[in-house]
């Protein structure tokens, strides 16, 4: 999301962010998160990505969402209906130059919080499109319980991206289900995402203990927290990536997991 900027224009110059999406691959990233719906006034992400990684490694996986309408001025002003999802994967597939998309998500609920919407038409809609052989696993994203339960009673669902962090960890029962059914979870908002600050005096203990700075810590107790997790940060930043792909390397006790806990109300 961060590679082609917000909206005003690049947060980097272009050949910057093919570079780390280079970068990250040569580091051991093996798993890409993106969508169609990543565009900047003149970047988009799957565009970025074709020019640095295509023909895409064997062993990465790109995976892509459908799910929220933006305008060509990038609002976001709707939901895709199922008859346009179809629309938006073949959109994917051409700019990310594959004849098949790894993963894709259904992302519902846009920015809103998640629940109370159901969700199984468009779902169907997409798992025809796995059944034709355009998708290979299918997602969800945003998602409450009970959806993610709808989605599973059509097709096997390989993965949930919800919003999950070290100082926002109301979706730990659903980060629990999911590693208990084998099916992998990616927290986004793990760093915060501009919206939960990664201030905490607990979280600044750990962090000097390591020697490693809280976003490193954030990323590492992702990790150790469930098997399911897998992190996305993004970012656009080369001294940013090495810094995120590093935490993979931080090894948190049980006194660091105790210490990082959520404070009961």
């Amino acid at each position: 999301m961060q590679l082609p900027g917000r909206w005003a224009g690049p947060a980097v110059a272009r050949a910057t962010a093919v570079a780390v999406a280079r970068r990250a691959v040569e580091l051991g990233a093996r798993h890409i998160d993106t969508a169609a719906f990543y565009f900047s006034a003149t970047e988009r992400a799957n565009d970025i990505l074709r020019e640095a990684l295509h023909p895409y490694p064997a062993d990465v996986t790109i995976a892509t969402k459908v799910g929220p309408l933006r305008t060509a001025t990038g609002e976001m002003y709707a939901e895709a209906r199922p008859e346009q999802l179809r629309g938006l994967v073949e959109e994917n597939l051409r700019q990310l130059g594959v004849d098949a998309l790894d993963l894709v998500y259904l992302r519902v609920g846009r920015l809103k919080a998640v629940g109370g919407v159901p969700l199984g038409e468009r779902f169907a809609a997409l798992a025809a499109l796995r059944e034709e052989g355009l998708v290979r696993w299918l997602g969800v994203s945003n998602v409450s319980a009970e959806q993610l339960a709808e989605a599973r009673a059509i097709a096997p669902v390989a993965a949930v991206q919800n919003r999950f962090g070290v100082l926002d960890q109301a979706d730990g029962a659903l980060v629990d289900e999911c590693a208990g059914a084998g099916i992998a979870y990616m927290p986004f908002f793990a760093l915060g995402g501009g919206h939960t600050a990664l201030e905490s005096g607990n979280l600044r203990t750990v962090a000097e203990r390591h020697g490693a700075t809280a976003h490193q810590i954030a990323l590492a107790w992702g990790l150790a927290r469930s098997p399911a997790i897998i992190q996305i940060p993004g970012t656009s930043s080369p001294a940013h990536l090495e810094e995120n792909m590093a935490a993979a390397r931080i090894t948190l006790g049980e006194d660091d997991l105790a210490l990082l806990e959520p404070v009961a109300d």
